[in-house]
């Protein structure tokens, strides 16, 4: 029956009916079609991001050759997840991604014949630059890294000859810290023999060149240290007022100023002698020249006798070294140091119920205020000396007065991982089936339904048998004269129409009008015939 129905609903319609259904069939084929391949397909995840075109290109051949699908968007593959694991061992088994350097494996193509030593010398340093910044990138937060490395010559002639490096990085995210920094310091320096960490530079893509703090870096902006005090000043003052009833803000004057004091004194007092030298000198001489006369010229003569004159000189001589007490002090103040803090500090007072059931404010006591001033004062490190100030005082809060309502989690919070791309693909095309097939099909199968015979009645039951039974009894062929027929009333618009008396009048008319129910009605009495037989 259904296909006689349907053989019935197709010849029923015209031309451009059916080729509408059959365009409208194929439509709703091809929607559920890709409905069921979009369902079935596998998710696709990430399996490498950010590669250069060369290493992206190779990655992409391998797939190919391991016959894989995958998807490009953008610097990003795709490949099914249930493979991703898999994949990424196997491509590692092969060298890929390749990291975009060259290590060791340089020094491979090197022979005896026609390899100067220049050219081993830049071979191997070609070869330890691409083995750090190798090294480099196995940290999973640094997407790229170069290392350049300069030597000393070797000049006889050249003195305090330094090598030195320079490293550029780029971050997956934000900037390099100093940590980092100065791991890759030491890093480089410690792979390349005569090298000294500050002698390599280490400059971020995003940031610039990083100082660290021991290149003479600030070790802390003023906002850092004052956030840092504000914070101990808050949970020491919440322990005893309660959160949310101390408020606390914190200004850290900073020095900016480089400065390096050269400072060399002398001690008058403070002397040591540390030599002495004695010189001692004794001179005596004697004059015996008198007159000259004959006496003195006799060979008896008393030439002795003549008066004559005799000196005598002594001198000593002492030289003692002092060595005088000197004081030299160098001072290097760098940026950082500590010239003044402000601290302010409001707490709340106390809230008291009276006997009412008023609520009233009270200051905190005097009392209870020098101690949390002397509290704050100690975790902060007041020093009055230096010109640090600090405010404190008790006053009465007003109630801040709710803003919005509390964000909560929304249904969806937990579909962190769920793709929203094949979900509207899923719905666009069940949109597309559902339209097809109550727009188009519907309309064109009922309007040819509304130009067909109407469908089967119940069985044809003589008038006025209905009312004398519970239930209509079957035409059996026979005809009874004898029973009034009643008005028409199962023939539509029986009024419109002229009756006619005879009994078989009406029931050639009624067979003219039900024409399927008769055929049934003999098609049953033939099969009544075969079984009677």
């Amino acid at each position: 029956m259904a296909v006689q129905n349907l053989l019935s609903l197709w010849t029923a319609l015209d031309i451009r009916r059916r080729i509408i259904v059959i365009a409208a069939t194929l439509a709703m084929f091809a929607a559920v079609l890709g409905l069921s391949r979009a369902a079935g397909a596998p998710g696709m995840a990430l399996l490498y991001a950010g590669l250069d075109a060369s290493a992206a290109g190779e990655v992409v051949q391998a797939l190919e050759q391991l016959g894989v699908a995958y998807e490009v968007r953008g610097d990003s593959i795709h490949v099914p997840s249930s493979q991703r694991d898999e994949l990424r061992m196997t491509l590692a088994t092969e060298g890929l991604p390749a990291a975009g350097t060259s290590g060791y494996e340089l020094l491979d193509g090197l022979s005896g014949f026609g390899t100067t030593s220049q050219m081993f010398d830049a071979a191997y340093l070609r070869a330890k630059e691409g083995e750090l910044a190798r090294t480099i990138l196995a940290n999973p937060q640094i997407r790229a890294a170069r290392v350049h490395i300069a030597t000393a010559q070797g000049q006889p002639f050249l003195r305090d000859q330094r090598a030195t490096a320079s490293v550029t990085v780029t971050t997956v995210s934000g900037s390099l810290s100093d940590q980092q920094a100065r791991a890759l310091k030491h890093l480089v320096a410690a792979a390349v023999a005569g090298l000294r960490p500050e002698d390599v530079a280490v400059i971020d893509s995003v940031g610039g060149l990083v100082v660290t703090a021991d290149e003479g870096a600030m070790p802390g902006t003023g906002q850092d240290r004052a956030a840092e005090l504000r914070g101990n000043v808050e949970r020491l003052l919440a322990a005893r007022v309660g959160p949310g009833k101390a408020v606390v803000e914190v200004s850290v004057d900073l020095e900016t100023a480089r400065e390096q004091i050269v400072e060399r004194s002398f001690d008058p007092q403070g002397r040591v002698a540390i030599s002495s030298e004695t010189q001692e000198k004794t001179e005596t001489s004697q004059d015996g020249a008198g007159d000259v006369t004959v006496a003195s010229n006799l060979p008896d003569g008393d030439a002795a006798t003549a008066g004559g004159g005799q000196s005598q000189a002594s001198e000593t001589r002492e030289t003692v070294n002092f060595e005088v007490s000197e004081t030299q002090r160098e001072v290097l103040r760098a940026p950082g140091a500590l010239r003044r803090i402000s601290v302010a500090v409001l707490v709340d007072g106390l809230r008291v119920t009276a006997e009412d059931g008023t609520v009233t404010w009270q200051p905190r006591p005097d009392e209870e205020l020098a101690v949390l001033r002397d509290l704050v004062a100690s975790a902060v490190g007041l020093d009055e000396a230096r010109g640090d100030v600090l405010t404190l005082r008790s006053l009465a809060f007003e109630p801040i007065a709710e803003l919005g309502t509390l964000a909560e989690a929304g249904l969806f919070a937990g579909l962190a991982g769920f793709d929203v791309m094949r979900a509207l693909q899923l719905v666009v095309l069940a949109v597309v089936a559902l339209i097809l097939g109550l727009f188009v099909i519907r309309p064109v199968l009922g309007a040819s339904a509304r130009g067909l015979p109407a469908p089967p009645a119940p069985p044809l039951a003589l008038p006025g048998t209905a009312a004398v039974a519970d239930s209509p009894r079957v035409l059996t062929g026979e005809i009874d004269d004898g029973t009034d027929l009643p008005p028409m009333a199962i023939l539509p618009h029986a009024d419109e129409f002229d009756v006619p008396s005879d009994p078989m009048a009406r029931l050639r008319r009624l067979i003219a009008e039900r024409q399927v129910e008769s055929v049934e009605i003999l098609r049953g009495w033939m099969d009544l015939e075969e079984e009677r037989r």
